[in-house]
């Protein structure tokens, strides 16, 4: 790359790149064990389930929408995973029916949203309500646990010498990064939330394709339940409660706005790993979790203040 094009590119980073560098200098110098393989490994771990929501929800943050319900609906098909599994049925088809309730859910917020004119925010808050008391009802409010070997040994594998999460962590970005920037449907998730009127007027059957962000939305929540599901060992109905605001802050954070299309798909990569080191360099050093929750939204703060100062530079 050319010398003037490498500073372009950089000059184009968002804040999040920055951030993402500081917080591994800070937490390095402050334990020594930070930059171990098996800790980064760690980080890793832990932020492959928030990435599979935070693929999905850049497509529809784009497409000037939201998705409240995700962290509910992972919660949902991570409990109909382990009452699957608990009752002796295969790994693959366990994950069939989880996949099912997060595209029901999906498609339900789609169909909402887009034919009924319903508000993305009030369509999934009320989504969240709904698949959380599902979860409560058939659990009784308890972990489903006993869900057997297969899940959990799948799990422990590695692929290329990663970690099975990792692995499938990774999958999904290529893939997703794929449908955006090399296929038409990423082609009109760029339109539907930049200049929906002109693709509305070339004859594409944008309903169509809104629903179908929404969905995809609804089926890596049910993907998202196997790591979810293998690393607790249990269904558990209100674990993932929260996750969703991880996901749009990491969103946010790597550069996707709310208005006109705006979307990174690499930024949203960036911003979930920023969290996921955050979180486990607090972790390190034993910052009680509120904290760390408070710590989420200063970084999102943090960040589109230094995209802001930079914007004006």
């Amino acid at each position: 790359m050319k010398p003037a094009g490498l500073l372009a590119r950089t000059a184009a980073m968002p804040g999040v790149a920055y951030l993402l560098a500081g917080l591994f200098v800070a937490f390095s110098v402050l334990d020594r064990s930070f930059m171990s393989v098996p800790n980064l490994l760690n980080i890793g771990t832990q932020s492959s389930t928030l990435l599979l929501l935070a693929l999905p929800m850049t497509l529809i943050i784009m497409s000037e929408g939201l998705d409240l319900s995700m962290g509910a609906v992972l919660g949902l098909a991570g409990v109909v995973l382990a009452m699957r599994l608990a009752s002796g049925s295969a790994v693959v088809t366990a994950l069939v029916s989880a996949v099912a309730v997060g595209a029901t859910f999906g498609i339900a917020n789609g169909l909402l949203i887009v034919a009924l004119g319903i508000p993305p925010f009030v369509t999934t808050l009320g989504m969240l309500y709904i698949a959380q008391g599902i979860a409560l009802v058939v659990t009784d409010g308890r972990s489903i646990v006993g869900i057997g070997d297969a899940l959990p040994a799948l799990y422990a594998t590695r692929w290329l010498g990663l970690p099975f999460s990792i692995a499938v962590a990774a999958m999904a970005y290529a893939a997703f990064h794929l449908v955006l920037y090399r296929t038409r449907f990423g082609v009109y998730v760029f339109a539907i939330g930049g200049n929906r009127e002109s693709l509305v007027l070339a004859g594409v059957r944008a309903p169509l394709y809104h629903v179908g962000i929404y969905a995809v939305g609804g089926v890596m929540a049910g993907l998202a339940a196997l790591l979810f599901t293998a690393r607790t060992n249990a269904g558990h109905p209100t674990a993932a409660i929260g996750m969703e605001f991880d996901a749009i802050a990491a969103v946010i954070v790597g550069g996707t706005s709310f208005e006109r299309g705006n979307g990174w798909l690499p930024g949203t990569l960036l911003g979930v790993l920023t969290v996921g080191v955050l979180k486990n360099g607090l972790n390190v050093m034993e910052v009680q979790n509120a904290l760390q929750v408070a710590s989420i939204g200063l970084l999102v703060i943090v960040a589109l203040l230094i995209d802001s100062i930079r914007g004006r530079g």
